[in-house]
């Protein structure tokens, strides 16, 4: 059962005892991201989760983290997104007070070298290129940029290679101490723990967190009343689109996601979906293709991602508009209909085996919604749609203007695209 306590300081502290395991995660989670950057120092989250596996008191040699942890075979991560930046560590149970002394480390005080900062920009630099080679990638980052512009939502969370450059040791200790704060964080532990002793050896450990108040970001400015068009031209073998539309008002907070969930389902969530059949099965006109959903605190949006053949790019366009099309124009059956409920009832269950599953479930609600469900509370929520559900939220979202398209490929045909970009 899930349990929740907060520090005097003010961190948000969840608890999820498992039996039948010897593994336990801890999982902290800050509220920063690419959201809460300024254009100067775009990237400087993702820089600032690089630096902090370089060195900490208690192991100040590069590299003297990882090895530490790889002698316990603990497995170990981070992660920066939008609006969150977490860092993960999976060990056995024996070694949980070790883990956590480096993890209350990593966020207080990192050392945050400024050799090993020069090392790591060059590092993000290497990143980048990966991205941009890869168009697969680079789709998804373009299709965001597309959506917001030059705005902290618009920006890339690894940055550009002069931001990244530009970017001090001072503006990281900035970050950090603005952005790493206990009323701003979450900890998420799961695993096979003891409740009293895991409480004593967060306090212990966690009460140095400064009890700052929560760092707030600015808010999302959307002002589409036109489909729109972003086409990056590459000489490639295949053409990757993002073809999808804004869910203006459906934020993280809304009970309407799950609705989405459920359409995005329908549309491209599993190989049997109006759009894998549709798109792929039928006309073989790409090898992969999925519709899926996105919910910031502040915005949102449905997307079909998808990898086609080079010259039936505009057919598999207006595939995609008709199905969105229909989506709001006709009745979902019912039979279908409960076979995408099932679809993520099934995939819910299925990412929720390992003590990192749940503690990165529990965790990241906490974060960005401020409250918790369980999963058959959230299964609970998605059993009672019904077709007049999807009707009604298709009308609200399937809306010409707020279509959106995104290409690499060697395609230029803006004009013909913008024709077909109908619903």
């Amino acid at each position: 059962m899930l349990k929740k306590f907060i520090l005097n300081n003010g961190l948000r502290v969840l608890l999820f005892p498992m039996e039948n395991t010897e593994a336990v995660t801890l999982l902290f989670l800050a509220a920063t991201g690419s959201k809460y950057e300024t254009k100067n120092i775009s990237g400087i989250s993702h820089l600032l989760e690089h630096l902090l596996f370089r060195g900490i008191k208690s192991y100040p040699e590069p590299g003297s983290i990882s090895r530490a942890l790889d002698e316990i075979g603990g497995f170990y991560n981070a992660f920066t997104d939008k609006e969150v930046l977490g860092i993960i560590f999976k060990a056995g149970v024996e070694n949980l007070s070790l883990i956590s002394k480096i993890l209350t480390e990593m966020v207080t005080v990192p050392l945050l070298d400024k050799k090993e900062l020069i090392k790591e920009k060059k590092v993000v630099v290497e990143e980048i290129s990966m991205r941009e080679d890869n168009p697969q990638i680079l789709i998804l980052d373009l299709w965001e940029t597309l959506l917001y512009g030059d705005q902290p939502a618009g920006w890339l969370v690894i940055g550009s290679r002069k931001t990244v450059s530009s970017i001090s040791q001072k503006n990281l200790s900035d970050h950090l101490k603005s952005s790493f704060t206990a009323k701003n964080s979450v900890l998420a532990i799961a695993g096979n723990i003891k409740e009293k002793d895991v409480i004593k050896m967060v306090k212990r450990d966690f009460s140095v967190l400064p009890g700052k108040k929560r760092f707030q970001k600015k808010s999302v400015k959307e002002n589409q009343n036109k489909p729109e068009i972003m086409l990056h031209f590459k000489k490639t073998d295949q053409t990757h689109l993002c073809l999808g539309v804004r869910t203006v008002g459906i934020s993280a907070f809304s009970e309407k996601k799950y609705v989405l969930a459920v359409i995005a389902s329908l549309l491209g969530g599993m190989m049997s979906s109006r759009l894998f059949v549709e798109v792929r099965e039928r006309r073989g006109l790409a090898y992969y293709i999925r519709t899926s959903c996105e919910h910031y605190t502040d915005s949102g949006y449905l997307v079909t991602h998808a990898g086609l053949n080079n010259e039936k790019v505009m057919e598999a366009i207006e595939i995609i508009c008709r199905e969105y099309q229909r989506l709001k124009m006709e009745r979902v059956g019912d039979q279908e209909l409960a076979k995408a409920k099932e679809n993520l009832r099934g995939r819910l269950r299925l990412g929720l085996e390992t003590s990192d599953s749940f503690a990165s479930f529990f965790g990241l609600q906490e974060l960005i919604d401020g409250k918790v469900l369980t999963p058959s509370q959230q299964w609970q929520k998605i059993a009672k749609i019904t077709p007049d559900d999807i009707l009604k939220v298709a009308k609200e979202v399937f809306r010409a203007e707020n279509l959106n398209v995104a290409l690499i490929g060697p395609q230029r045909q803006e004009k013909e695209i913008r024709n077909i970009l109908k619903i």
